[in-house]
């Protein structure tokens, strides 16, 4: 049978999603936790991987077991092996072609930003910072000349498995609420690091060292060298995929409704 099941989780004390050899990923955590309740070898795929310090509000990934089990008895029981910071929020039965990854119409990140000359203490590491003050609408001009499919090299990571920089970034939002920004994100797909890259040149943009039309000139650059640093990964969120309708996956956690 196979299962897909919604996670949420504070990325601040793994090494990314994706598993590795000293055990400290959520990958790790999450088959360790299953594999208990289940009393059997689970292994899951993921619609995103993300990176060390980067959390999740709706990341979805797909399982297959032989168990047969109540569907929140999973959420439940998995969650009683699982750390205070990872926790299942649903749990649905899949067709058997599902896949959390391929399967997935597109993803959603949001990118948490504090302006403010002290920097924060209750939301640190939910949030990024910056002490010099933003210009919004700068900010909106230089976004909207991402929207598109277009060659996003210049906001690649050198170490991205993509096999094409070539994406479509179909809506960029920001708003800001008090002394915080909220960046939204949504993409068929995304390259490593390219939301935060992205966050590097629109920083940069709203301080005034860079005008808005600098980012059609960084993305026809194709060239990672023309574009700002990569912006620290505090206060990003990976919101989750979406899918067909026809899925009813859920595509809400409570975990969304988070704002600073």
């Amino acid at each position: 049978m196979r299962l897909a099941l919604g996670l949420s989780y504070r990325g601040q004390a793994y090494h990314g999603w994706q598993s590795q050899p000293d055990g400290r990923t959520v990958q790790d955590v999450v088959e360790k936790a299953l594999s208990a309740f289940a009393d059997e070898p689970v292994r899951t795929v993921c619609a995103g991987r993300t990176d060390a310090g980067v959390h999740a509000l709706n990341q979805v990934v797909h399982l297959d077991t032989t168990k047969s089990r109540d569907m929140f008895s999973w959420v439940r029981g998995t969650n009683r092996y699982l750390p205070l910071d990872v926790a299942v929020q649903w749990c649905q039965p899949a067709p058997p072609g599902f896949h959390a990854r391929n399967s997935a119409r597109g993803r959603r990140y949001r990118f948490v930003l504090l302006e403010s000359p002290v920097r924060p203490a209750l939301e640190q590491g939910l949030v990024g910072w910056v002490f010099r003050p933003l210009d919004g609408d700068a900010m909106r001009a230089a976004a909207a000349l991402l929207i598109g499919e277009h060659d996003f090299s210049s906001f690649r990571a050198a170490n991205c498995q993509s096999p094409t920089p070539v994406k479509t970034l179909r809506a960029v939002s920001i708003e800001r609420r008090g002394a915080y920004w909220c960046f939204g994100f949504d993409a068929n797909a995304f390259l490593y690091h390219m939301v935060r890259n992205i966050m590097g040149c629109l920083v940069a943009v709203g301080q005034g060292r860079e005008h808005p039309g600098w980012m059609a000139e960084v993305l026809a650059a194709r060239s990672r060298d023309a574009a700002a640093p990569t912006f620290p990964p505090d206060g990003l969120h990976f919101v989750g995929p979406y899918y067909d309708a026809a899925l009813a996956l859920p595509a809400h956690t409570p975990a969304m409704d988070w704002t600073p």
